[in-house]
């Protein structure tokens, strides 16, 4: 498939961008690029790094910049953003590819497994699985953005540059803060985020974008090494650094866990038109109680996911295991069980001086898959 196909034909659906795209559109363009982007992803990919992009100077680069900017389904000023922010289109594919294979590992034991089948009709909704994917492909933006400034990818960002850290002696010695002050600012820009929509939908998918964000932020740490003599911390550089990835989608995780319901509700003390969520009947306040910031947030059941149907290709034939969660995954209708042969690297040993020998082993394998 060539990749400058439009992505509704390539899908062969109607997808949310068959409309004007909202401002903060640009989450469910990299969600629906994931189709072509990630299609053989697995989950347990290492995750490849951003190739540097040499000075803005160099026209083959430029050309190769512009190129990528071009090929990213955006809205005009999403593109005009990208094409004169040199390292942006690259820093957007790789974030692309950290947020699927993250949804991928975090939902490796649930019915939905985050797989790419069905997701253009699972963005249309509003389900909890909805809320997710905005949420995981927020943080992977934000976060993929800090760590580009941090390590010079990006030529208009540099070193977090918070004013109670020594981020020229940090960088003096090597190391660099991640820059989350302006990942968190321009992706806003980006997405446009400055005024909140009226309609129910959009209200909730800036709430849940924002609860991706400020995963991320909740990550971020102060880290500190020691330069004083033998190891003494008596001269020390401290600067900003983000939590591993992996931290950020487990939290995520744990908020889609407990996401709540929303509908929306006037607020007589404004006038307007917000978040919130059912309370028990013997607690009615006069302002509608709206969820937290922090919580994800959606508007309709989700479906089983047990069957195939438009937003997934269901359970059956899905490996499991009988201790934790086949009963579930399979949904009441039983799993096959299933020997094999599998080999390994066994009793090995180091060797003078610079190897590692070991021996083949076998030992028999029992899988367990849902039946059809």
């Amino acid at each position: 498939m060539r990749p400058n196909l439009d992505l509704q034909k390539c899908l062969g659906v109607c997808v949310p961008l068959c409309r004007p795209p909202r401002k903060n559109a640009l989450i469910i363009i990299i969600i629906i690029h994931l189709h072509i982007r990630a299609s053989v992803l697995t989950g347990k990919e290492a995750l490849t790094q951003f190739p540097l992009l040499g000075p803005s100077t160099n026209p083959a680069h430029w050309k190769a910049h512009l190129k990528q900017c071009d090929l990213l389904r955006l809205s005009r000023k999403q593109k005009r953003l990208c094409r004169r922010e040199p390292g942006l289109a690259e820093t957007l594919r790789d974030a692309i590819r950290l947020g699927v294979v993250e949804c991928q590992y975090q939902f490796r034991n649930e019915r939905w497994n985050c797989s790419l089948d069905g997701r253009a009709d699972l963005l249309k909704r509003g389900f909890k699985e909805t809320a997710f994917l905005y949420a995981v492909s927020s943080a992977a933006l934000t976060h993929s953005l800090a760590r580009a400034c941090s390590a010079g990818r990006m030529e208009r960002c540099t070193c977090d540059d918070s004013p109670d850290l020594e981020n020229r002696k940090a960088w003096q010695w090597g190391v660099c803060g991640d820059n989350l002050k302006y990942s968190t600012r321009f992706l806003k820009n980006f997405l446009g985020q400055k005024k909140v929509g009226k309609d129910l939908r959009a209200k909730v998918d800036i709430h849940n974008t924002n609860v991706g964000i400020k995963a991320v932020k909740n990550g971020l740490k102060t880290t500190c090494k020691c330069h004083g003599v033998s190891g003494s911390c008596a001269v020390r550089t401290c600067w900003k650094q983000l939590s591993p990835f992996h931290e950020t989608g487990k939290l995520l995780k744990l908020r889609y866990d407990s996401a709540v319901k929303v509908f929306s509700a006037t607020n007589d003390a404004v006038g307007q038109s917000e978040l919130a969520s059912p309370q028990p009947h013997n607690h009615m306040p006069k302002v509608p109680a709206g969820p937290r910031p922090t919580d994800l947030v959606y508007m309709e059941d989700s479906p089983s996911f047990c069957r195939p149907s438009r937003y997934s290709v269901g359970t059956a034939g899905r490996t499991c295991s009988r201790e934790a969660n086949c009963d579930s995954m399979c949904c009441g209708r039983g799993y096959n069980i299933q020997t094999r042969m599998v080999t390994f690297s066994c009793h090995c040993q180091v060797q003078w001086c610079c190897y590692v020998e070991c021996q083949q082993c076998m030992q028999e394998e029992v899988v367990y898959s849902c039946k059809q």
